[in-house]
């Protein structure tokens, strides 16, 4: 039977990726829709392929340009824009499952749409989880649909834990590529924005670069993983792995560790997604293990990333605390590319926003986007001061 999809994020490395495995599995799956959030350009072209029943992007002035465009060219899809275009998008009537891809929270709104019309998500959106795990993972069951990670390492604990109780889960050991800097020891302050971007291991998009290179998406992930699996934060234990062919790791109480192995290529994770519970033939490379010849794993330094400790932090603390850590770090990462502030500062935002929000323990939608908005609100005018000398005896700086 043909699967019906919709990517919300189709310019970004994800939904190219996601893309390119869809034109190899023509007879499997059809894509209904493609959303992006600028990139008219690109989405032109991809309607040309793909021809989906319908697009969205993010202005209004660039959905006339694409309405404009599909009648010269007589092109029948549908044209939507912003976070309607979205919403509109994740709940097309013949699609069965939406690959959550946009950068940020603002693909929060969709995700929840998409569960609320009963629609498989597939997520690569780990600030909608952190923004809102809890919830989204409760309406998930109650409308009785399936959450399947795409990240690799989410995808790896996943396919580890098979048919195990959460209860035989002894801790998940989630690995890291390390980034850029993990064996820098020069000074962090000086670091630029193309060495940030200079990733060793994965191309991404900007803001997940710098992200890896914060260590900050690790962090992240443990808080996306910590949801996703029902394991509390303290039972996720972070492991640099600079080869990246370990993608995670689950170690269960009789003392066995499970982990998925592979080249690092997002496809794998991807294609796992889109074909679950079933595996297909991929055009991903085999491993040989000769030719690695070893596998290293180093513990993180805290001290030396410290997004790492803000993310546990924020976890542990919960309610609103890990969304107004993720909207102050979307903040911080969007000025230190725009070259506002040093590489150091992202932390120094972060740390001072988290610090500061007085946490709701009010689990309604709209407080998670007030924290949200307040956080980004917060860490916008310590961009615009920039003088963030943190007190002395801030808890978080004392972790």
């Amino acid at each position: 039977m043909m699967k019906k999809i919709t990517i919300l994020g189709s310019s970004g490395s994800i939904g190219a990726q996601i893309l390119d495995i869809v034109s190899k599995m023509k007879n499997y799956v059809r894509v209904e829709g493609l959303a992006v959030g600028s990139n008219i350009k690109l989405l032109k072209s991809q309607i040309k392929k793909f021809r989906p029943l319908a697009v969205s992007i993010g202005s209004q002035s660039d959905a006339q340009i694409l309405k404009q465009w599909c009648k010269s060219n007589d092109v029948k899809t549908n044209i939507y824009s912003g976070e309607e275009g979205l919403e509109k998008l994740a709940t097309l009537p013949d699609v069965s499952m939406v690959f959550a891809s946009v950068v940020g929270s603002v693909g929060l709104r969709s995700v929840i749409a998409a569960i609320k019309a009963k629609k498989d998500v597939a997520i690569a959106n780990k600030e909608s989880l952190v923004m809102a795990g809890s919830f989204i993972m409760n309406l998930a069951e109650e409308n009785g649909i399936s959450v399947l990670p795409v990240d690799s390492e989410h995808s790896a604990i996943f396919q580890c834990c098979g048919g195990e109780k959460k209860s035989q889960i002894k801790k998940i050991l989630l690995t890291a590529s390390g980034g850029p800097f993990y064996k820098y020891n020069k000074d962090f302050s000086k670091i630029t924005v193309e060495q940030a971007l200079d990733h060793p291991t994965w191309k991404m998009g900007k803001k997940i670069t710098i992200d890896s290179a914060t260590l900050m998406n690790k962090g992240l992930e443990a808080i996306e993983a910590s949801i996703l699996f029902g394991v509390p934060i303290d039972k996720i234990e972070i492991v640099i792995h600079p080869q990246s062919i370990v993608h995670s790791m689950v170690e269960y109480v009789d003392g066995s560790v499970v982990a998925q192995l592979s080249n690092p290529d997002m496809r794998l994770p991807i294609q796992y997604a889109l074909t679950y519970p079933e595996r297909v033939s991929s055009s991903v490379k085999s491993l040989n293990f000769a030719e690695i010849g070893k596998l290293e794993f180093y513990k993180p330094d805290f001290n030396k990333f410290p997004c790492l400790k803000l993310a546990y932090y924020a976890a542990k603390k919960g309610h609103t605390l890990p969304a107004v850590m993720s909207a102050a770090n979307e903040t911080a990462v969007a000025a230190f590319l725009n070259k506002e502030v040093k590489f150091t500062d992202i932390a120094k935002i972060v740390g001072k926003t988290v610090y500061a929000h007085k946490i709701s323990k009010d689990m309604l939608l709209n407080t998670f986007f007030a924290a949200d908005s307040w956080a980004r609100q917060y860490a916008k005018k310590l961009v615009n001061k920039i003088s963030l000398v943190v007190p002395k005896g801030d808890s978080i700086w004392a972790l």
